[in-house]
């Protein structure tokens, strides 16, 4: 009788370990096997305050996750049950649940993108925080002076203080939060150049510096143009000549410029309007990117004082004036000459 219990008792811890092996063998092939996920990946959110049984309940019923108990049980063998992070989160093809649960216990949320192009103006950038749906909306209705006073720095002038980059950020983050950062980034970025600048050059300041940058980025059509551009202008101001620069005429008219700059234009007094004023404007006229403001730090050595584009987005420069209407003629009359004396 008690082989026959051995016996017994034998074949019944066997077959709980063949069990027990067959669910640890299953569980581990859920762990580590993809999700079934859309091609282009899926957005999913995690409200705060939802938990890993809600989780898996929604992602089985949605026919993404096999089994939503064994996400349960991975989540208390893990001891991360408690630890799921809020957020909105992009789950790309190829996560496992191992994957996810990671994921979820990181908070590693979707980074949604935003990019300020090189040459815009604050109010481009305001248009397009506006139009960008993850972003929080706060600054609605403020006048620049206001959104300055609310990023923190009252009395600042916005124009061309934030660097034009591509900046990712999570579902909800703030215009404010936004603005702040890429205020910093053109903040340091200003330092490192202004700390390496050429010796000799015509800037009171690092803004003034700045403000130089802005015109280079606005004038270039060509990136490899940029530090000839900005020596030409340098020069310029070294010699107390007005730097006569279009953009900066078009800054000044606002919402006045329709798109054809006029002679009577050119003659309009504003405070940037480099063809009446001597210097350079009271602030940037645009964002510079991380070249332009190399480029007013490094202007390119030489002796040419003017430039005049070719029609294909280069410049031909010249040292003096005669030259300079030589190439007028050549390149923006088609050689028709007329009566015409620039100093640009």
């Amino acid at each position: 009788m008690r082989v026959i219990l051995f016996k017994l008792l034998g074949a019944s811890l066997l077959a709980g370990s063949l069990v027990a092996g067959w669910f640890w063998l299953d569980y581990r092939n859920f762990a580590t096997t993809p999700m079934e996920l859309p091609e282009d990946g899926l957005e999913y959110v995690v409200e705060p305050g939802k938990g890993l049984a809600v989780i898996g309940r929604d992602l089985e019923g949605r026919g993404l996750l096999a089994s939503s108990r064994y996400l349960i049980w991975m989540g208390r063998i893990t001891g991360s049950t408690a630890r799921i992070k809020a957020g909105t989160y992009q789950l790309t093809p190829g996560t496992t649940p191992e994957g996810l649960l990671k994921q979820l216990v990181e908070g590693k949320v979707a980074q949604f993108p935003l990019t300020l192009v090189e040459g815009w103006s604050f109010r481009q950038v305001l248009d397009a925080l506006a139009r960008h749906p993850r972003l929080k909306q706060t600054l609605t209705g403020l006048s620049d002076a206001e959104i300055m006073s609310r990023l923190g720095y009252p009395g600042v002038h916005p124009e061309g203080r934030f660097y034009p980059d591509t900046y990712r950020f999570p579902q909800g983050f703030t215009d404010v939060a936004f603005l702040q950062r890429a205020y910093r980034a053109m903040e340091e970025r200003l330092a490192y150049e202004w700390e390496r600048r050429e010796e000799g050059l015509p800037y009171r300041s690092a803004y003034e510096g700045l403000i130089m940058a802005s015109i280079v980025e606005k004038e270039t059509g060509l990136a490899s143009e940029r530090p000839a551009i900005a020596g030409v202008f340098v020069r310029r101001l070294q010699k107390r000549m007005r730097l006569q620069t279009d953009p900066t005429v078009i800054y000044g008219l606002g919402l006045d410029f329709d798109g054809n700059l006029r002679r009577r234009d050119l003659e309009n007094h504003t405070p940037y309007n480099t063809y009446r004023i001597r210097g350079l404007p009271p602030t940037p006229i645009a964002m510079p990117g991380g070249e332009a403001l190399h480029a007013a730090f490094h202007p390119a050595p030489g002796n040419e004082l003017y430039f005049v584009a070719r029609g294909d987005g280069s410049h031909h420069f010249s040292a003096t004036l005669e030259e300079h209407n030589a190439a007028v003629v050549k390149y923006q009359l088609k050689g028709r000459r007329k009566v015409f004396s620039s100093s640009k």
